[in-house]
């Protein structure tokens, strides 16, 4: 090699030396900590109140897969309040004995000898916590890093904020959201104008009324709390007049009912009269329905059959989000389905409790970083990734949630519908006192007061009884139950309900054998 080559090989490797000895800084720059610690093995400990080793992949597939793959130095765990193992296989008598508090055994994973660094909670949980001083506050992070929330969903952000005092303690890549979906070719049909955004719940009924029509095949429901199944419970009474918080069933002492009031007594009446008018279907309506036969006797497959919405009889429902899903599959394959017909339909956000107030918007999985954490950087590190614009991008494309980010807020597969309806909505964040919660968990037997105003409930929607006659029953029945819970807590007493357990399995072997009855006779 002659002295040129040589001067031309010292060049060049002299360039590339220079070209990797720039490069090494610029590699560093991209790393989150861009120090000694990314060089480093560390723990990221997760904490859920629920959960076990059988559903951790798809936690991971979900929330960590992503971050790891960036992050390879950061091993993630998670750390489960209460493990779904530990209670499949417990008797029946240490399931009604141990201490299955979810709020007591998820503290413990804040606060023991070895904390959690990322708390998952939904919205009443974050709360709590934070109101113990159990969470660090992400503001002051948000800021450090110049984390842009303008293009969150403001409901989301105000929401979560409204939690904590005007701070923020947790973020979420998504939410699920409910709304009104309603049929518009049969509010055309009928010439009755459709429901629209902001209407109260009795606003809502009075529209539901003039929608019904028709009677047996013919027949058309006005509004329906969910699309299988029909019916009418307790709980989508209460909920749609005042909400469940708003309704005590007994005193703050749990020993006097409080049911035999005006209050629940408006809670009950409407609902239960649209019900009686089937203005909302019953039971064996829909079964009947489901069980359609095509003009030549041979029975027509549906996968929607049992749909009352889909197929054309109810004119308005409450879904989730992910009943667009349903639709817009529904109507790509309509032409597959003998007899079926394209649904024309549009959503509007869920009506206003008659006291005011209105929610629909869920927030189940937010991340916060604990109080007492010993990684707390890596804590808010994954909390960014997790709220990130290029995660937000594959959260988009989820069936049932919608992302936080408004920019990916948009209709499904090119259809046509008011989106804004599941987002002009404020979180649900109704909670039970925390003496209330105290009082339940010395007395679980106190749920069977719940399952008692169901099963009176029933029968008054069944005409069996008055409004005033279940409510004064649930009142006196509620009393002597009160009583003997604060007895016997968590004792077997399963055996005061049993008439009535009885009375409603009877009353469901009717409705199958009239919805039965009902399609041979069709």
């Amino acid at each position: 090699m002659n002295n040129q080559t040589n001067k031309r090989s010292r060049r060049a490797w002299t360039a590339a030396l220079a070209s990797v000895l720039v490069a090494v800084p610029v590699l560093g720059a991209c790393t989150d900590g861009g120090d000694a610690k990314d060089n480093e093995r560390r723990p990221l400990r997760i904490g859920m109140m629920y959960g076990s080793k059988d559903s951790e992949s798809y936690y991971r597939q979900q929330m960590t897969d992503m971050f790891e793959v960036d992050h390879p130095n950061v091993d993630i765990e998670f750390v489960y309040g209460i493990d779904y193992t530990d209670m499949q296989f417990a008797t029946e008598e240490e399931r009604r004995n141990q201490d299955t508090d979810p709020q007591a055994k998820f503290r413990q994973l804040l606060e023991g000898d070895h904390p959690v660094d990322v708390v998952m909670t939904d919205m009443v949980s974050m709360k709590k916590l934070s109101a113990e001083n159990l969470l660090k506050p992400l503001d002051d992070y948000i800021k450090q890093d110049k984390m842009d929330l303008s293009d969150f969903l403001p409901a989301v952000i105000d929401s979560i904020k409204a939690q904590g005092d005007g701070r923020i303690f947790g973020l979420a890549p998504t939410f699920t959201s409910s709304a009104i979906f309603y049929n518009k070719k049969l509010f055309a049909d009928a010439s009755v104008t459709p429901p629209k955004d902001g209407m109260t719940w009795s606003e809502l009924f009075a529209v539901a009324q003039s929608m019904k029509s028709g009677k047996d095949k013919d027949a058309v429901f006005g509004f329906a709390f969910n699309t299988y199944g029909g019916g009418l419970s307790m709980y989508d009474a209460q909920n749609a007049f005042a909400g469940a918080s708003q309704m005590r069933m007994f005193d703050a002492a749990g020993e006097k009912m409080t049911v035999h009031t005006k209050s629940w007594a408006d809670a009950w009446t409407k609902p239960i009269q649209l019900y009686k008018d089937r203005v909302i279907p019953h039971a064996e309506d829909m079964q009947a329905n489901a069980s359609a036969m095509s003009g030549d006797g041979n029975y027509v497959y549906n996968p929607y059959q049992g749909n009352g919405f889909m197929t054309g009889k109810i004119a308005m429902v409450v879904g989730s989000y992910y009943m667009v899903n349903e639709l817009i599959n529904y109507n790509k394959n309509v032409s597959k389905m003998k007899n079926a017909k394209a649904i024309d339909w549009d959503v509007v956000s869920m009506p206003q409790y008659d006291g005011g107030g209105s929610t629909g918007l869920y927030l189940n999985n937010l991340a916060s970083i604990n109080a007492k954490s010993a990684n707390p950087d890596d804590a808010w590190t994954f909390i960014k990734h997790m709220n990130s614009e290029e995660v937000a991008k594959f959260k988009a494309r989820s069936q049932g949630e919608l992302s936080v980010r408004q920019k990916f807020i948009q209709p499904k597969d090119g259809a046509s519908y008011r989106i804004e309806a599941f987002t002009n909505v404020k979180a649900n964040a109704e909670e039970i006192s925390t003496a209330d919660q105290e009082l339940y968990l010395k007395r679980p037997n106190l749920n069977l007061i719940s399952e008692l105003g169901g099963y009176l409930f029933q029968e008054a929607a069944e005409g069996k009884k008055t409004v005033d006659e279940a409510l004064a029953e649930w009142d006196r029945k509620g009393n002597e139950l009160l009583q003997k819970i604060k007895q016997n807590p968590k004792g077997d007493l399963s055996s005061e309900l049993q008439s009535y357990r009885d009375a409603a399995q009877s009353g469901m072997q009717n409705v199958l054998r009239a919805a039965a009855g009902e399609a041979s006779a069709g």
